[in-house]
């Protein structure tokens, strides 16, 4: 049809190279608009082919039929094999079943058998986090969702204090000119003055057209990464210059049969203010540095921080569902199945990113950010603690998994913390205040390393979606083997252990036969004789007398006081003795 036109003289030949220009020029700065479609695609290629050449043949069948009543039998075959595919694949999840599984195979799974110690444990639960910065800022500004980085070598929560979507028009006009950076390990997160960090981001999370984030990264793939890639989570961090950066997370989609996610790399957007050589950059080639994972290590800000997208981390945890082989998860199987525990009540579900100290497990593993799993059998009513597993936060492409069930040791799962949490506090209206966010505490107390579940108890407006951040929120520890629950002091981290131990030391000797610990030995002072006879003061030389502090009297009067007073008590017990010998 086109030729035929084209054939018909010039002006139909401007028309078709001018529309083709049209079309070329749309494909070209519209493939942000049409990725997602290329994407899918991708993800079910061997689903649609298979669908395209069974309807194909199918139709060309029924063609060639002349009867009616064949024709029929063919759709009606039809029919049932698409319906046949529907039920299997999607409502009995066959294909995510298929695509777990090959998640499975490509992991580089490595099991452990010494559990790490966390450390610089963080006391906020994310959603309090978002809700303080939200209130920290004005009408027309919204903040991203915080992530937990590693920033100067301290882990802290950071977001991007952004123009709000609320507004359309604040969208199109300003910049990212803000950033909080709050520190992780304290009870009192700021967000003002030192925390709240003046840089200027041209690119946005809630930015519009070429200048958000998702358009700007998918502008900068190249045509094999526009089929393959997308971007996900977005982080704010500084790089190896000091300089604030936004990092945005890929996936990768691998294989033909059910594809399926897998990490692939970062694109890192520089700071900046948006300029006309900015624009031209943004709508024709994009934004950002493609940082490949294996050429991640190249930089140093990028290893043991916090850039693996949690879509790709949670999936990869899901799989070991397929441990006990490929039919265990099956209904008729499901020995050593295993899942993912999302709490109802909890708005941040794993994985949590905690800080583990992996030094002395004799493992090649960094002490760092992991996305931290506890997983449990697939029933609802079993919560026990199945496997613990730490991914690296910074894509490295390996998974510890430490086997609690093989090891016997009957450790309560996060899904059970919530009650035990809610029982030991009857006295709290648990309908506005819900126990969230129970990520690992272990620690080597009393002789042995022991897991407890730290909890944070996040306030709740009725009828609200969103918690309410406290700057003071209360914190539960529980101990997982033992199931008791300790209330911590939040604002004394360092004697957290020694909490634990002052209630749970009693149980925890009668039941392992340990000895005692955290014993504190009170030193008597004797005041050496009977008298000041063999107290000796140093007199006050002349040429210090001047050096010598008003301060520094005082404490020797209280000493020449204090001493008095010891050698008044000890001749009352002579006297009281002598009067008892009579």
């Amino acid at each position: 049809m086109i030729k035929n036109y084209w054939n018909k003289g010039g002006k139909q030949k401007r028309i078709v190279v001018i529309l083709s220009i049209i079309i070329i020029a749309l494909l070209f700065f519209m493939r942000d608009d049409y990725q997602p479609a290329l994407l899918f695609i991708r993800k079910f290629i061997f689903i649609i082919l298979l669908c395209a050449i069974v309807l194909f043949f199918g139709l060309k069948t029924f063609r060639k039929q002349a009867e009616t009543g064949k024709r029929i039998l063919i759709l009606a075959i039809l029919a049932v094999f698409f319906g046949a595919l529907y039920f299997v694949g999607w409502k009995m999840e066959l294909y995510d079943y298929m695509k777990t599984y090959n998640v499975f195979n490509d992991l580089n799974k490595v099991e452990i058998h010494d559990l790490p110690l966390t450390q610089n444990e963080r006391i906020q639960p994310l959603k309090n986090i978002h809700s303080m910065g939200n209130e920290s800022v004005g009408e027309t500004k919204d903040v991203s969702l915080p992530h937990l980085v590693r920033v100067d070598g301290e882990n802290k929560w950071t977001m991007a204090i952004q123009p709000t979507e609320k507004y359309y028009w604040q969208g199109m006009r300003d910049n990212t000119e803000e950033v909080f950076a709050v520190s992780s390990t304290t009870p009192f997160p700021r967000f003002s003055n030192e925390n709240r960090i003046p840089v200027t981001f041209s690119i946005g999370e809630s930015l519009k057209f070429s200048r958000n984030t998702y358009n700007a990264v998918v502008q900068r793939f190249n045509p094999w990464m526009l089929v393959n890639y997308e971007p996900s989570d977005t982080y704010y961090m500084k790089n190896d210059t000091g300089q604030w950066v936004e990092v945005v997370s890929l996936i990768k989609w691998k294989g033909f049969f059910f594809p399926y996610p897998s990490f692939g790399g970062v694109m890192v957007i520089e700071n900046g203010e948006h300029d006309a050589s900015d624009y031209l950059e943004r709508i024709t080639i994009g934004k950002g540095e493609y940082i490949a994972p294996e050429e991640m290590k190249n930089y140093p800000y990028l290893t043991k921080q916090n850039t693996l997208a949690e879509k790709v981390s949670r999936l990869q945890a899901e799989s070991l569902k397929f441990l006990g082989g490929f039919s265990d998860p099956l209904p008729w199987n499901m020995e050593t199945a295993v899942k993912i525990p999302d709490l109802a009540d909890d708005q941040n579900q794993q994985p949590f990113v905690t800080d583990f100290n992996f030094e002395d497990t004799k493992i090649d593993a960094y002490s760092g950010l992991y996305h931290w799993f506890g997983l449990e059998p697939v029933g609802d009513e079993r919560t026990s603690l199945t496997y613990s597993v730490f991914i690296p936060a910074d894509g490295t492409d390996k998974l510890y998994y430490y086997d609690h069930a093989a090891k016997k040791q009957g450790y309560a799962g996060v899904s059970a913390m919530p009650l035990k949490v809610i029982e030991s506090r009857k006295e709290f209206d648990w309908s506005v205040n819900k126990p969230v966010e129970f990520r690992p505490y272990i620690k080597d107390i009393a002789g042995r390393k022991r897991l407890f579940f730290l909890g944070t108890i996040a306030a709740i407006r009725e009828g609200s979606d969103n918690f309410d951040g406290s700057a003071t929120p209360d914190l539960a520890l529980i101990d997982s083997e033992y199931r008791d629950v300790v209330w911590i002091d939040v604002k004394h981290p360092s004697g957290w252990e020694k909490e634990v131990y002052n209630q749970l030391n009693e149980a925890w000797r009668s039941s392992e036969g340990i000895e005692e610990y955290f014993v504190e030995d009170t030193k008597i002072i004797d005041v050496v004789g009977d008298n000041l006879e063999n107290v000796t003061i140093n007199p006050i030389d002349k040429e210090s007398e001047n050096e010598l502090s008003v301060e520094e009297l005082k404490r020797q009067v209280d000493s020449l006081k204090q001493l008095k007073k010891e050698e008044e008590i000890q001749r009352l017990k002579r006297e009281l003795d002598s009067l008892k010998n009579l």
